[in-house]
């Protein structure tokens, strides 16, 4: 595997020293999820900076000056989220300015954007709004492009404070469009990635470390972590102290995906979706899914991807037995016979929804999620695949307890996943008999 020019030890700048404060009652009551942490970690992660800590604190001034100040005074860079919306529990900005001994001016411009942004969705402004036409005296405007409170960027003491809106649509364009470059070009954050990701799918954690181990064991001084999902596993491979480089990175990501065979997904952070929805664009094939317990995730996972309608017919979701013989022309005998829950019922499922919605795929659903029902011959977390290509009809049982929320997702993935694995093969033109 090929080195940096140097494996020497050597002296390396200290790495940049960032803190997230999350701000909101809501948070700690469990009322919104703090998805901010898991995004802005991810982000800064792929560039090689480690979020070092994450504080969520109420709406108080004193707890947000407090908290602010003790991060203040041992980070490089602090993040906050929230706070800096119009109502009168938004006080991140008054706080924080008061904490930096900075002025708060009114920007025309501001007051501007948000008067044209009322204007455009046809809603009147109320006063309260041009509380956030406010900015620091000494900072700039992160000029936000999906709601009416701007980001705020502050550079005092040789630190940066980059304050963000709370609303997930406002901050995550924000942050990987105006702020994640600004930090690169400050030096704080690395200009590509960090480590190279080898995204798996049915291998285990601890399975995957075992086949990867003699592979690994070559290169010492290597960063290895793993990280399980419902249903897949992503290996990330890094270089701490430098020792290789990004190229011998990749090299070594190549001989694990060889080791791995159609259990690696792909490089990188593609969802199980999109790499299945590439390999349909590619063979210019087409896919329809029907679904019962997962109530529409399947089809969700599929939509969730730009341009799907060039690949996607559409989902059905046939919840109960009349829907499965009025939409997907399941025969009542065999409801009748097998029930909605066996093979016969995921196979009928697929074939219909390739046939209603003409499909060259079709990919069913459908099982006892729980936690109630469920009988003797298949308990609660029973699901059955059925798929419908064109070399056949097939279907699968799979078996999956716990949580309602975890065997859905669990389900979704497994047919996706099977999916792909049917496109490689029949990328191949291996025969059936031998896939199986």
């Amino acid at each position: 595997m090929a080195t940096s020019e140097s494996s020497k030890p050597r002296a390396h700048r200290a790495a940049p020293r960032y803190e997230l404060l999350t701000l909101g009652d809501e948070l700690l009551l469990g009322l919104t999820a703090n998805g901010h942490l898991t995004f802005i970690g991810a982000q800064l992660g792929r560039r090689g900076v480690l979020l070092q800590r994450n504080v969520t604190i109420t709406d108080e001034a004193d707890a947000i000056a407090a908290q602010f100040r003790e991060s203040w005074a041992r980070s490089d860079v602090v993040i906050t989220t929230g706070g800096l919306g119009p109502t009168c529990d938004d006080r991140t900005r008054e706080v924080l300015a008061e904490a930096l001994g900075q002025q708060l001016i009114k920007d025309p411009a501001l007051e501007q954007a948000i008067a044209d942004r009322f204007a455009r969705i046809n809603r009147k402004m109320t006063p309260n709004n041009l509380k956030q036409a406010y900015r620091f005296e000494h900072g700039d405007v992160l000029p936000n492009a999906n709601g009416t409170a701007p980001g705020l960027w502050v550079e005092q003491d040789g630190k940066v404070l980059i304050m963000l809106p709370g609303p997930p649509n406002e901050l995550q364009p924000m942050f990987t469009g105006q702020v994640m470059p600004r930090l690169t070009k400050l030096g704080l954050l690395g200009e590509g990635e960090a480590y190279v990701q080898i995204r798996t799918a049915g291998v285990g954690e601890s399975m995957l470390e075992t086949k990867f181990q003699p592979l690994f064991a070559r290169y010492p001084g290597l960063g290895i972590a793993y990280c399980a999902h419902q249903g897949q596993v992503d290996c990330r491979i890094s270089s701490p102290d430098e020792c290789y480089s990004m190229d011998g990175l990749h090299e070594l990501a190549e001989e694990c995906a060889a080791l791995l065979g159609d259990d690696f997904v792909c490089f990188g952070h593609d969802s199980l979706a999109k790499v299945v929805a590439d390999q349909l664009r590619e063979t210019g094939r087409t896919l329809a899914v029907a679904e019962s317990c997962t109530g529409g995730l399947l089809a969700n996972s599929f939509t969730d991807i730009c341009g799907a309608s060039k690949f996607f017919q559409g989902g059905i979701v046939s919840y109960s037995n009349d829907a499965k013989m009025m939409l997907l022309d399941c025969p009542e005998c065999l409801l009748s016979q097998h029930g909605a829950v066996s093979a016969e019922c995921a196979v009928a499922m697929a074939t219909g929804v390739a046939e209603q919605l003409d499909a060259d795929f079709g990919v069913a659903i459908t099982g006892f999620a729980g936690p109630a029902h469920g009988n003797g011959e298949n308990p609660v977390g029973t699901i059955y695949l059925g798929m419908h290509a064109p070399g056949g009809d097939w279907s699968r049982k799979l078996t999956y307890p716990g949580p309602r929320c975890a065997v859905k997702q669990r389900s979704v993935t497994a047919a996706v996943d099977w999916l792909r694995r049917e496109l490689l093969r029949e990328a191949r033109k291996v025969p059936v008999a031998m896939a199986n």
